[in-house]
């Protein structure tokens, strides 16, 4: 009898050890810290701070006031935050009110990976690019243990040294590269052609991230462009070219080209650097789904613009969100045509509610979307195959 309990022990042993190895078994990891790199998909306030506050009605279903997002609510970032028990991050060039001892968000809106020629007002697209953002990074590592050592209040607003190796560095930004040789006028084809350069360019910013001791990388890909009001209004496209959901079909081809690339580049990346823990997260296909199958979801809007005016997906490009137009004399606020967000995909004809920011989340946190089938709170571990 006690053979087969010592047997029955070990194999209780071996069998233990062999779960552990595997992914969902392993222990929670504890990020102290959030790092975020992107665009207006994840900028919790940094081209607010700099170029003038997203207007009212922007934040009106949770902050009840502009609070530099360019959404009515949260944005899937600060979800993720919020589900290691972290504060919402703030802005790096949010002066006023900011704590980053928890982290920084570098993103801005309209930033793209590969730098613009041209300037904010001429196209919309920030001149804060990602090289840029890694730039601030690598400056506020070094400037926040200065000043940390100088006691005091800084020891509670700036992160430890230890922090920057144990955070998860978060990307949402590619976007804007794909939209922006389309503004050009650009062809389908010529777009596809230079996306191997933002693909190469985004590879160098990781891999310098890992040289600051960067570990632990969640990285989405990009969205489906061609189901934004934005876009479909302003570039022209055939019937022919329009799918089932009512999305613009060149665009979100292009969309799965670049993360194809993407996807690409993180596998290669994982032979690369081999201390990293790299996940690369398909947020596409959440947003396709909630696009095309909205009541699925509990929308009734997909492609129609929540805070916006006219048209055909009341959107137009000269009265954005937060603007004032006169109507039979008096001023009216553009965005009090949508009474109830929650029902709504997209928020301003470019970014989503935080009703689909909150699905997405939802969606992605379990690892279901994810390379390698991680979820959120695991991604710090390192499977076989990476």
């Amino acid at each position: 009898m006690e053979a087969k309990r010592l047997i029955g022990f070990y194999a209780a042993l071996v069998l233990s050890s062999l779960v552990g190895c595997g992914t969902l078994a392993r222990a929670s990891c504890d990020f102290p810290a959030i790092f975020n790199f992107g665009d207006s998909n994840s900028d919790t306030g940094g081209l607010s701070a700099v170029f003038g506050q997203a207007p009212p009605p922007h934040g009106e279903t949770y902050f009840r006031s502009p609070a530099g997002r360019y959404a009515d609510g949260r944005l899937v970032v600060d979800f993720i935050a919020q589900s290691f028990g972290l504060p919402y991050l703030s802005a790096y060039l949010d002066a006023v009110g900011s704590n980053f001892s928890h982290g920084a968000n570098f993103a801005t809106a309209g930033s793209t990976i590969r730098p613009q020629n041209t300037t904010l007002h001429q196209s919309g697209f920030s001149p804060i690019s990602l090289d840029v953002q890694f730039n601030e990074f690598y400056e506020f590592r070094r400037r926040s243990q200065v000043a940390r050592g100088r006691g005091g209040v800084y020891e509670k607003l700036l992160p430890k040294e230890e922090v920057f190796s144990r955070a998860l560095y978060t990307f949402d930004i590619g976007q804007n590269d794909l939209t922006a040789g389309y503004f050009l006028n650009m062809s389908t084809s010529e777009v596809k052609a230079y996306i191997p350069d933002v693909l190469g360019q985004f590879k160098n910013i990781v891999k310098y991230l890992y040289g600051e001791g960067g570990r632990y990388f969640w990285i989405h890909n990009t969205g489906p462009v061609g189901c934004l009001p934005y876009v479909m209004e302003r570039i022209p496209i055939l019937a022919s070219q329009v799918d089932r959901a009512g999305c613009a079909s060149p665009f979100n081809e292009v969309a799965r080209v670049f993360n194809h690339g993407l996807k690409k580049v993180v596998t290669q990346l994982r032979k690369e650097l081999p201390l990293a823990a790299i996940t690369y997260v398909d947020v596409y296909a959440i947003k396709y789904a909630l696009s095309s199958q909205p009541k699925k979801y509990g929308f009734k809007h997909p492609l129609r613009t929540c805070c916006g005016h006219g048209g055909k997906y009341n959107y137009n490009i000269h009265m954005g969100c937060g603007a004032k137009i006169t109507v039979g004399g008096k001023e009216v606020l553009v965005g009090k045509s949508c009474e109830d967000p929650s029902v709504h995909v997209n928020w301003d004809g470019v970014h989503y509610t935080e009703a689909a920011n909150k699905q997405i989340f939802d969606h992605i946190v379990g690892g279901s979307f994810s390379d390698p089938p991680v979820p959120l709170n695991k991604a710090c571990h390192r499977i076989p195959s990476q």
